[in-house]
Formats: structure tokens, C-alpha cells, sequence
């Protein structure tokens, strides 16, 4: 038993220092600009999973974030703010507080390096040490944190309404009468309160997993446990494993809570929930988490994890432009980002939406974000993405930049001592930045001085597409000059106009691409979808949304990556079903933002046609069969005290239970191209007088689904985990006949 002001992080950290150091807290200055800095204490509540700050002076603005809140914790003057609201010398005393979703920054300064120091290392630790506790674990924790949420006296004993408190914050709506039958039932020492050991019983009633029983019972054969025998039988029956004896007894030494089961090799209920609940157990694939793909085809055989004018954070009109979401969008594996470049003062060119009142950032600083993180996530390429309307003058500033900051790592020239015919690999490309962007010539007059003619530069990143309003007002304009230091830096991705598939076939280079706005290349993936594969093959395509899209909205990445289109840029910034779509599309192979498309998408002599689906290898008719079972600590949707949710997914709607809604309905889909299918989980509140309303996500390709009995790991709405939150399903995946 643990007591209430107590969690699973602080007991296996109990008597570090480093814990003790936060717990104590201390004095930092917060600092929102150049004339607002204040003093803040800081501290780490009991529960070890909530910081609180609040102002010294008049304790009003104490305020309260979870750790499970933090993206980050950088030392140094690393954030946007304190570059631009500090001075140089107090660089070894700042540190940022990155937070997920679209909160600010905790922008603080120490009073001493050594301080900040220990707050990075002690924040870093305890975070390092949640993260490291297994999905049971954390939603014992989230349980626990709400259990003394509601302990309102801090007595470590639950009253009747205390225990009514808990239960709406765990999502669960329980009537008055159940509540007291509940209560009476663990208030052994008839005291009208819970404590100790009667707290432990009404959180094992709570977490009883009825579902999880009935399929142990069906596979413990020896004595009420599961013998290693039992064990195979369940792994080959259910799970449709290949399983041995040996692997059986692997799976009773890693999971076996008891060590007298353990010693006889069984396995107990406790232990077999524990391996439904192991990160191998889940519904993706472990084997998929890794970089499994053939990483040595050409690049444009891969989709590419892409993001649309990636410095803003908000709208397109009027929202803030940031290096912070560079950061976001890499973090999150995107692999192409794109730079809207226009002068500045002082001579430093300036990135931001052209002609609208989104803020301003410095060229240099986006190219610094871009460098600290761009292989964080993924050890494979980025492209930067030009949209170049600068002077030559500030077009040299920019090559200077990416130059001097970039440096080795900047490719800027072919790689190999001749003229390449082809694109190099990514794992060719490994740890490199490739420009995308204008070029005053062919790549070929590198090696052959006579093709240096100057070519047609008069094309911007977002004017690709060949509208026709587009091209009129182009002509209107001034031709742009192209400086040739930032020029000679364009190799694998030069900007052209497109002029047809067949003109592409003729004229054009492999390395020469063009962008596409979504309505064309919709009309195209629809109309000509068998056309744009095969320029696919050859070529790379970049597509963007929509300028009527003020306010970031994405559209549907699906059928352009059927057509073989690789850079499907969206607005990494927006949650939506298609940042969740996409998030799954590249949640497999390492997480590396590269997923090699299927073999009909690289084959020169495919006759594949999503729309018309005519036969051929890519046809694999398969029934998949699902069975949505239960789910587990459902977040509210709404935060007010007495709303609770009513789950749904596909199913019935389950009443005023977020907590452990139980569903047991099956459903049935025909999957016609497995190896292009992705397959979304999505849990919404039902609201009968309006939509429903999003509660948590799960989005996978289908090729990836493990079968049998299988926990999915949820995500919310930004697309970040739910520690203790799961949805808990059967999959069969069968051939048609």
C-alpha cells in the first residue's frame, strides 16, 4: 500500500537528492520580455507529478502543470524569449520549461549556474524515471495523483464525498446508492472514512479487469495459473503467434510478478496482465518501431514526413512565426521543412507568410533550430524548402548562413565524381541537410561547363502549381535574381514549373521537382493517378495546401501518397484527423519521417490505379475483424468537475463511464491494398444534440496490426500519449475468399 501524498516515482526515487532538491524548490526569475522579469517559487508537490509556482509576494498567482505536461527542459538561452529578453552573460543561468501543444514556453533564470544545473538535471531525472514506468505502473500513478487530489483534508482518509470527488475525476459517474455500497463494502472498520489498506481494496475493486479474467480462465489450466504449455497454446491460438516452450518461459521470467509462480514457471493473472500491458504486447508491431525498411533506395522511393510553411504556430494571417516550431515539427520526425525568406533590416533576411501579419524570425535562427534538432528524432536527411523573395544581396546572407551553421553536413554538391543519373539513398544521405529551391542552371553544368546557360528561375516554392491567376500576376512582376553562392547550393531538389507529365518525362532532370497545390494534385491523383505514380518514379513531388486555408486547416494526405507523392506537406501545427493520419502513416520504421513505398509504387511497369483498383500484385483481398472490448482511464473532454464522458468507438455509447467503459461489439472490414491502408481508433464523447466530441486517438498502418488480444496506446488531439489511458481490443486478419 501506498499512501495517498505519495507516487510510484517518489518511492523508487525515495532519498535521491536530486528529488529532495525539487521538492524543497526555490527562488527563479520568470522572464516574458526585455521588462517584465519576476520572481517565481518553484517547487515539486508531494505527488511528484506537479510543479507549483507561484508569486512570493502576494501568493495569489500560485499556479500548478504537470510533468506529463513538459516536451522539454533545455538549458542555456535556447528559447526564442531569452535570446531576445536576456543578455549573454547570464546564458549559463537560464533554462526553458517546453511544454506540449500550443502553451508557452517557462522561460527562468537561477541565481547561479550551478543552480540551473540542478534543476535541468533533477527535471530531466524525474522525467526520465516517469517515462520509464510501464503502462500499469502509470496508470496506478495517475490513480494515485487523483486519489489524493481528492483526499481534501490531506488526512490520507477518503470520506463518502471524497470518494464521490474521485470518482468524477477519474471519469466515472456513479449513483448515489452504488457509491454507498461501494463504500460500505471497503469500510471494514466502520468509521465512515477509508484508510490504509480499505483504500487499496476500493482501488482493487476499482481496477478489476473482468474482461482480462475471463481470458485467463479460459488458458490456466494447471491449477488456476497458466503453465508454460498454457502460455503457447494462448500466443499460437489467440495471439496467432509462432511460439516455443523456450519463449514461453522468456515471457514468465520477464513478467511473473510472483516468485513462487515464477519458480515453478506459471504464469499468474497479475503477471498476464502485465504482458498485455508490455509495449511488445501492443497493437503496432515491435518489430516495426525499429528502422526496418531497405533504407538504400533512391530517395524519392520514400514517403517523406513534410511540413507547410513550418515556422508559424498558429494561423496563416496574423499568428506568431517561431524557431519553437521547427523544433516541434522535427521532434515529431518531419523531415522537410520549408523557409518563407524575405529582406530584413540590417541586412539579415527574415522569414515569415509574405504580405500578412504573421511575426517576423531571423533566417539564421530558424537555420540554428533547424541544426540543434534535426536529428534528434531521426538520423535521416532533411530537406530545407526554400521559398526564396529575397535581394541577392540578402540571398548571399542566407548562403552564408546555412554555410557557416550547417557546415559539413550541408550537401553542396553531388555526391560521387560525376554527374549522378539518379537520387542518392537516405542512408547515403544520412546526418545531411539537402536544399530544395531555385537554380540558375542544370545540375549538369557542374561537370559540363557548356549547359550552364542560365535557366528559368522565376518560380517560388508556392507558384509551382501553374495556376493560371498565379502566372499572370508572376508575369506582372519583376524577374528575380538569383545570387549564385545560394544558387550552386540547390543539388537533389531544384524548383520548376510544371508542364505536364509527358514534358517532365522529356525535358526535365530526375532532380528538377515541382509543387503542387492540393486542388491540382487532387484533380491529378484522381484523373491521372496511373500518370502521376510513374512521374513519381522518376521525379519528387512536393504538394501544399490550399491558400484558402487561413486558419491551418490540413487536407487529406490519403490519395496523394496513393499516387505515389512523397513530400505531403501539411500544418504540422493543427490537430486534426489528418495530422493524426499522417503521425500514423510514419509512426513505423524508427520513427525516421522515411516509409519505402509499396513495390507497385516503384515498379516501372505498374499498372496500378488506386481509383480504378484493376488487378494485380498489389490486390490482396483480406478481411479484418475487430472486437472492441473495454477501455481504460478515458481523459475528460470536458474539465468541469461533474461532466463526465460517454465513450463510444464505432459502438454504442457507453453512459457517464470514462473510467473502464466495457463495449464488447465486433465489427467487420474489407481491406483491398493492405500495404497502403492505415488503420485509426478514434474514441469520441457522444453528444446526442451535436457532434460528438474527440476524446483520443490511435492511427497505424494495417500491415502493422498484431493480432489477437491487444492494447492500443491512446493519443490526445496534439497527437502526444496518454500515459495511462488504452483502449482494449481482438484483431483477426483473414484472407477473402
Amino acid at each position: 500500500y501506498v499512501s495517498l501524498g505519495v507516487t510510484e516515482s517518489c518511492v523508487s526515487l525515495e532519498g535521491d537528492a536530486d528529488l529532495q532538491f525539487l521538492l524543497e524548490g526555490g527562488d527563479l526569475l520568470k522572464v516574458r520580455s526585455s521588462s517584465w522579469k519576476k520572481t517565481r517559487y518553484l517547487k515539486l508537490e508531494p505527488d511528484c507529478k506537479t510543479i507549483w509556482h507561484e508569486s512570493k509576494k502576494t501568493f495569489k498567482s500560485k499556479q500548478t502543470f504537470s510533468l506529463d505536461d513538459i516536451s522539454a527542459v533545455r538549458q542555456g538561452r535556447q528559447s526564442e524569449g531569452l535570446r531576445k529578453y536576456t543578455e549573454e552573460q547570464v546564458e549559463n543561468r537560464c533554462f526553458s520549461i517546453i511544454f506540449k501543444g500550443r502553451k508557452k514556453n517557462l522561460d527562468l533564470i537561477a541565481s547561479s549556474e550551478e543552480e540551473a544545473k540542478q534543476w535541468v538535471t533533477s527535471l530531466h531525472k524525474l522525467i526520465s524515471n516517469m517515462n520509464n514506468l510501464s503502462r500499469q505502473e502509470k496508470a496506478e500513478h495517475w490513480i494515485f495523483n487523483c486519489l489524493r487530489k481528492a483526499d481534501k483534508n490531506s488526512d490520507d482518509k477518503l470520506s463518502q464525498k471524497e470518494l464521490k470527488d474521485f470518482l468524477r475525476m477519474i471519469n466515472i459517474d456513479l449513483d448515489d446508492e452504488y457509491a454507498e455500497i461501494l463504500f460500505q463494502k471497503c469500510d471494514k472498520s466502520k468509521s465512515g472514512l477509508l484508510s490504509g489498506a480499505e483504500i487499496e481494496h476500493f482501488y482493487d475493486l476499482l481496477t478489476h479487469r473482468e474482461e482480462v479474467d475471463v481470458i485467463y480462465g479460459e488458458y490456466a489450466k494447471t491449477a488456476g495459473y497458466m503453465s508454460a504449455d498454457n502460455l503457447v497454446e494462448f500466443l499460437m491460438t489467440e495471439q496467432r503467434e509462432r511460439a516455443t516452450l523456450a519463449d514461453a518461459h522468456k515471457l514468465i521470467e520477464k513478467y511473473e510478478v510472483d516468485e513462487k509462480a515464477k519458480e515453478k514457471k506459471l504464469l499468474s493473472k497479475d503477471g498476464f496482465l502485465m504482458y498485455l500491458h508490455h509495449p511488445e504486447s501492443l497493437v503496432l508491431k515491435p518489430e516495426h518501431k525499429e528502422v526496418y525498411q531497405d533504407m538504400s533506395q533512391p530517395l524519392n522511393h520514400y514517403f517523406i514526413s513534410s511540413s507547410h510553411n513550418t515556422y508559424l504556430l498558429e494561423d496563416q494571417l496574423k499568428g506568431p512565426s517561431s524557431t519553437e516550431a521547427y523544433v516541434r515539427a522535427l521532434v515529431k520526425g518531419c523531415r522537410c521543412v520549408e523557409l518563407d525568406c524575405w529582406d530584413g533590416s540590417d541586412g539579415e533576411p527574415v522569414i515569415y507568410h509574405g504580405h500578412t501579419l504573421t511575426s517576423k524570425i531571423l533566417f539564421k535562427d530558424a537555420i540554428k533550430a533547424i541544426k540543434d534538432y534535426a536529428f534528434k528524432t531521426s538520423d535521416y536527411p532533411v530537406i530545407i524548402s526554400l521559398e526564396n523573395h529575397c535581394s541577392v544581396e540578402q540571398q548571399k546572407v542566407m548562403a552564408h548562413h546555412m554555410s557557416s551553421i550547417l557546415g559539413s553536413d550541408l550537401v553542396t554538391a553531388p555526391l560521387g565524381d560525376c554527374m549522378p543519373t539518379g537520387f542518392p539513398s537516405p542512408e547515403e544521405l544520412k546526418g545531411k541537410f539537402v536544399v530544395k529551391g531555385k537554380r540558375l542552371n542544370k545540375l549538369e553544368a557542374t561537370f559540363a561547363p557548356e549547359a550552364a546557360a542560365e535557366d528559368d528561375t522565376d518560380v517560388t516554392e508556392e507558384e509551382d502549381s501553374n495556376d493560371e491567376e498565379e502566372e499572370q500576376e508572376e508575369q506582372k512582376r519583376k524577374k528575380l535574381k538569383l545570387a549564385k553562392e545560394l544558387s550552386d547550393m540547390v543539388i537533389y531538389c531544384k524548383s520548376v514549373h510544371f508542364h505536364g507529365f509527358e514534358d517532365a518525362k522529356q525535358n526535365l532532370s530526375f532532380y528538377e521537382m515541382s509543387s503542387f497545390k492540393e486542388g491540382k494534385a487532387v484533380k491529378l491523383a484522381e484523373e491521372s493517378a496511373n500518370g502521376y505514380i510513374h512521374h513519381n518514379m522518376d521525379k519528387l513531388s512536393r504538394i501544399y495546401p490550399a491558400g484558402l486555408r487561413t486558419d491551418s486547416s490540413n487536407y487529406n494526405p490519403v490519395p496523394l501518397w496513393n499516387a505515389g507523392c512523397q513530400i505531403v506537406a501539411l500544418n504540422f501545427q493543427t490537430p486534426c484527423a489528418e495530422m493524426d493520419v499522417n503521425q500514423g502513416r510514419f509512426v513505423c520504421n524508427g520513427k525516421s519521417g522515411y516509409i519505402l513505398k509499396p513495390s507497385f509504387l516503384r515498379d516501372g511497369a505498374t499498372e496500378f490505379d488506386p481509383i480504378t483498383l484493376t488487378r494485380g500484385p498489389w490486390l490482396q483481398h483480406k478481411l479484418l475483424h475487430v472486437m472492441i472490448i473495454s477501455a481504460q482511464q478515458l481523459p475528460k473532454v470536458n474539465k468541469k468537475k461533474s461532466s463526465i464522458v460517454d465513450p463510444l468507438v464505432k459502438t454504442e455509447p457507453i453512459e457517464n463511464n470514462g473510467f473502464n467503459p466495457s463495449w464488447n461489439q465486433s465489427f467487420q472490414f474489407e481491406v483491398y491494398v493492405p500495404e497502403l491502408a492505415l488503420v485509426r481508433f478514434v474514441i469520441e464523447d457522444y453528444d446526442s444534440t451535436s457532434d460528438n466530441e474527440f476524446i483520443a486517438q490511435y492511427t497505424l498502418p494495417f500491415n502493422s496490426l498484431q493480432m489477437g488480444y491487444r492494447h492500443v496506446p491512446l493519443l490526445n488531439k496534439n497527437g502526444d500519449p496518454l500515459p495511462a489511458a488504452g483502449l482494449f481490443i481482438h484483431i483477426i486478419v483473414l484472407d477473402a475468399e
